[in-house]
């Protein structure tokens, strides 16, 4: 418990329990067992979490508390999305196939996090592979609704205040659509800007390390830490953001929830002073939904499976024996063709960017759709994934079933300082903190 707020810890951001365990006014142990509490709690309904074990939670926040302070995030309790290897626990991939493996290393984001001082307080729920047959993990807000994918627990365990941010992985919309879901913030950086050794490919051309958190000051605070660089105080952007809106040619099938989030979210930041027009974008971006998602997702994910495919068929669920099927339809000259094509649209961002600081568009086509049986479509972030730019959902908007609906922001490649500045902006003018997560973190 918190002593000035009287808050659990576990509702603290990052940002905070750094801050607070820096300044001798808690302990590492003292936030983990609120954690743990909170799980204790919850996860029973919630079941984000896999390869989960209280005792090495506990034991490292005490060798912490024991030892000389690390670094930025000493004491701060992370999930990760069980994708990623760990040399202390299980990396089971959410298959059956791995299950009990034990990778000899951490992965390279995971080793930075440890030296930086961060608590990995266990492993979360993954779709299988990265894929899209799903694990039993619902949405805090609503246990009958799906709180996306492939990055199940991670969204769950910070909209539910189980840990105050986790690592996901994003090949199509895994780590946004999730955290829109659940209604957090979700950042996928540009392509490459975490090092991805030691994490599941799926597509390994567009695979994106990113982070899903309950505060946007956090966002900036981990992001430096998988850069290897100390974070800029915060700041939002010093003169208001030039905002494009691209309703995207998928406009027609998002719910009406989705389009009243951006053409709300733009109206009041028009209002707010940002400079706010259309974006027109060049006809090669109408259909890349389509070369995302199928001609990159499918034909790379099939050479991934190959050795699964011809030994362990009969252990991969129908969803993912029917991905590979998928990629293996996919020729070779329509897959250099779809790549030639996202090369094309990633060089005539350039002039978009010449206008705008961020583009604003939809993120998600509606609330988390009902049952646990599929995630959501991908196709609104799968776009911004394969032109490898950094992007960005706030938990700005709820639908007609009081489930969080976000918009996604979008920056140029390379410049994702830019973008997490105006989101800071945004954040400010429209940003409503009640909708962050289950608590009230933001």
């Amino acid at each position: 418990m918190d002593v000035k707020t009287g808050r659990p810890l576990n509702e603290l951001s990052a940002t905070e329990i750094a801050r607070k365990i820096a300044a001798g006014e808690t302990t590492c142990e003292a936030v983990m067992r609120d954690c743990l509490a909170r799980i204790a709690a919850r996860d029973d309904v919630v079941k984000a979490w896999v390869n989960f074990d209280p005792d090495h939670a506990l034991a490292q926040a005490r060798a912490l508390d024991h030892g000389p302070h690390r670094g930025l995030l000493h004491g701060v309790p992370i999930g990760l999305k069980d994708t990623i290897d760990t040399f202390d626990m299980p990396t089971e991939l959410g298959s059956p196939i791995y299950r009990g493996h034990r990778p000899r290393a951490d992965a390279a984001c995971v080793a930075l996090l440890r030296r930086a001082g961060a608590v990995i307080l266990g492993k979360t729920a993954t779709c299988e592979f990265a894929g899209s047959a799903p694990p039993q993990t619902t949405n805090p807000h609503n246990a009958a609704h799906t709180p996306g994918g492939s990055s199940s627990g991670s969204a769950a365990a910070v909209a539910d205040r189980m840990v105050p941010a986790a690592l996901g992985t994003q090949t199509g919309g895994s780590v946004l659509r999730p955290s829109s879901f659940c209604g957090i913030f979700g950042y996928k950086p540009t392509y490459n800007m975490f090092n991805k050794a030691g994490v599941w490919p799926a597509a390994d051309s567009i695979d994106t390390i990113g982070w899903l958190a309950g505060a946007l000051d956090d966002i900036e605070l981990l992001a430096a830490v998988l850069r290897m660089q100390n974070p800029p105080p915060p700041h939002a952007s010093s003169a208001p953001p030039r905002i494009g809106v691209w309703r995207t040619d998928l406009w027609d099938t998002a719910q009406d929830e989705s389009k009243a989030a951006i053409e709300d979210a733009a109206a009041r930041l028009g209002k707010a002073g940002a400079k706010v027009r259309d974006a027109r974008m060049p006809d090669a971006f109408l259909g890349l939904h389509v070369i995302a998602r199928s001609t990159i997702s499918f034909y790379e994910r099939a050479a991934c499976m190959a050795f699964f495919w011809d030994h362990r068929r009969e252990q991969l669920s129908p969803q993912m024996q029917r991905y590979i099927e998928n990629g293996h339809k996919i020729s070779r000259e329509d897959y250099i063709a779809g790549l030639r094509r996202l090369d094309e649209c990633r060089v005539l961002l350039a002039s978009v960017f010449e206008d705008f600081d961020v583009l604003l568009v939809p993120c998600v086509q509606g609330e988390a759709p009902k049952g646990l049986a599929a995630t959501g479509d991908p196709s609104l972030q799968a776009i911004w994934t394969a032109l490898h730019t950094p992007s960005m959902t706030l938990p700005t908007h709820c639908g007609p079933n009081g489930l969080p609906v976000g918009i996604q922001l979008v920056g140029q490649r390379y410049d994702d300082d830019r973008l997490l500045a105006c989101a800071r902006w945004i954040w400010q003018k429209i940003g409503a903190p009640e909708m962050v997560g289950v608590g009230r973190r933001g």
